[in-house]
């Protein structure tokens, strides 16, 4: 049975990388350790005989709609780990944690082409409430 865990150390964060490839595959590791330069972000795993197979990374946030809640930036489970319930153990961490942290609510979006991933967070119980829509500057 994998380990919950904070990874807290740049170690730790780095033996992590390849797991969230598999959700941004161009992610470099600049790229990823610049995300724990802001406190906010942590970075919860389930680790297996000593190596991620499941990662989320959350932060709290306030905003007039969710109030304080806790926003899920990225969850994902390694390809050869999928179904086993490691993706709902990490929401009900992130649902527990948010909870002890004073948040109302859990929100996270997700891809509009991630058909699997929009099933899977209705089947935990998660509405959809809108749309997300962005522009590259």
């Amino acid at each position: 049975m994998p380990r919950l865990t904070e990874l807290a150390s740049t170690e730790e964060r780095d033996g992590a990388l390849s797991v969230m490839q598999e959700l941004f595959p161009s992610l470099d590791a600049e790229r990823f350790r610049e995300f724990f330069t802001d406190d906010d972000y942590r970075l919860f795993a389930l680790v297996d005989d000593g190596r991620p197979v499941a990662l989320t990374g959350v932060s709290v946030q306030r905003v007039m709609h969710h109030e304080r809640h806790v926003w899920v930036h990225d969850l994902v489970v390694t390809e050869s780990r999928r179904g086993e319930g490691l993706g709902r153990r990490l929401l009900d961490h992130v649902e527990s944690w948010g909870r002890d942290h004073d948040c109302e609510s859990v929100a996270l979006a997700t891809g509009a082409d991630r058909d699997i991933a929009r099933l899977f967070y209705e089947e935990q119980g998660y509405e959809e409430w809108g749309s997300v829509y962005e522009r590259r500057l």
